[in-house]
């Protein structure tokens, strides 16, 4: 067994700190017997001066600091048993000197309860190898000053303490691991479960939305060849269906990865931001929608607001399309001081929106604006017509 590194440990290493306990009883025990703890050690060290001065030629200012030093280390034993055990160890030699004869023993009682507390408390906590040398330790000074018969019972004392200490730290180690292994299965557990029902979402999609949406973009691509006579606005209404139809699979297989992936470092491809809202609303002319854009929105935005803008109003035209075909849309993107105002409305005149209960499409848009430290209001227009307004931070935080 390696004893250098137990022996550097005991000599100068740190003490093992309990674990916090947040137990209320615990708090009212510690609030009401720490004061009364110290009172009775108070009343250990005057009887243990009185002893010395009884026993020993010394002077009561003598006394008085060898029965302090008795019972420091009880108190110290509590947090730090350890460093209690380096104060107890030298007065086993101090507190030997001197003894007379008549004394049973080279040290008083309130010194050996003391230690022996201390020694209890250390054998708790330590590892073995340190509980090991420790008691190796202070079995040379019983030898030393103690009767030859004395010396053998108090040896095998020290050694059933280690022991029992021992027992009591690895079962209480055991316990420790065991509870942390429990809690990593459940956690494991609870992982499998999220990856599990994601794989159920991401198979759902595959084989339901993504075949139909890949049936709509080859049958808008192939529209063309099987039927004849199209004018050109029907071809370029066929071929916008197929663009937006072949996007929408795009964004699907990239959310399909994400939903499919083990761990959060799945690959990402860029997402659209604030320079491709552009884009997206002459897609949404190309469908047929009436739709204007105009602002002056800031050139370097986050990304992260960059994204949320270009969600917003792609699900806002998703809804004018939808439940108010035919009426003129305003996209608007204005930047100010830290903040990008984002406003899609349908403007006076427009067909009412269609009857129907409320979709995911408006609490997505106002959960993007939530996450960023933003505003987003939707609802009809004093003038007529639906209003969309998204307020969003653009600091980096």
């Amino acid at each position: 067994m390696d004893v250098v590194g137990p022996l550097r440990r005991v000599l100068t290493g740190p003490d093992h700190r309990p674990a916090p306990v947040r137990s209320r009883h615990w708090a009212t025990i510690r609030l009401y017997g720490a004061p009364l703890g110290l009172l009775a050690l108070f009343g250990l060290a005057v009887a243990n001066a009185q002893y010395w001065l009884e026993n020993r030629p010394i002077s009561v200012l003598v006394a008085g600091l060898i029965s302090a030093w008795s019972v420091l280390p009880v108190a110290v034993a509590f947090r730090r048993p350890l460093l209690a055990w380096r104060i107890a160890y030298p007065l086993l030699f101090v507190g030997a000197l001197g003894a007379s004869a008549r004394e049973p023993w080279p040290w008083s009682t309130v010194q050996i309860l003391g230690f022996l507390f201390v020694f209890a408390a250390l054998a708790l906590r330590e590892e073995p190898g340190v509980i090991a040398v420790v008691t190796a330790l202070n079995i040379v000074p019983v030898f030393v000053y103690a009767p030859r018969a004395n010396a053998w019972g108090v040896a095998v004392l020290l050694v059933a303490i280690a022991l029992a200490g021992d027992l009591v730290s690895r079962r209480r180690r055991s316990r420790q691991a065991l509870a942390e292994q429990s809690e990593l299965t459940e956690l494991e557990k609870a992982r499998r479960a999220v990856l599990e029902e994601r794989a159920r979402i991401a198979r759902e999609m595959h084989d339901v939305v993504a075949h139909h949406m890949s049936m709509i973009a080859v049958q808008a691509e192939t529209a063309p060849y099987r039927v004849t006579g199209l004018s050109p606005p029907a071809l370029a209404e066929f071929t916008a269906i197929a663009s937006g139809a072949r996007a929408a699979l795009t964004d699907m297989r990239r959310l399909l990865g994400v939903l499919r992936a083990e761990t959060d470092e799945s690959p990402r491809a860029p997402q659209p931001g604030l320079a491709e809202v552009a884009t997206l609303v002459e897609t949404a002319r190309r469908a047929g929608v009436t739709v204007s854009l105009d602002g002056d929105g800031p050139g370097d935005v986050p990304e992260a607001v960059g994204l949320a803008a270009y969600r917003i109003v792609q699900e806002a035209l998703a809804n004018a399309a939808r439940h108010a075909p035919g009426g003129p849309v305003r996209v608007s993107v204005r930047g100010g001081p830290g903040l990008l105002r984002v406003e899609v409305g349908n403007g006076p005149g427009s067909p009412a929106p269609a009857p129907g209960g409320p979709g995911h499409g408006l609490i997505g848009m106002r959960e993007r604006a939530a996450l960023l430290g933003g505003t987003l209001e939707a609802g009809p227009r004093p003038d007529g017509g639906y209003r969309v307004e998204a307020l969003l931070p653009c600091t980096e935080d």
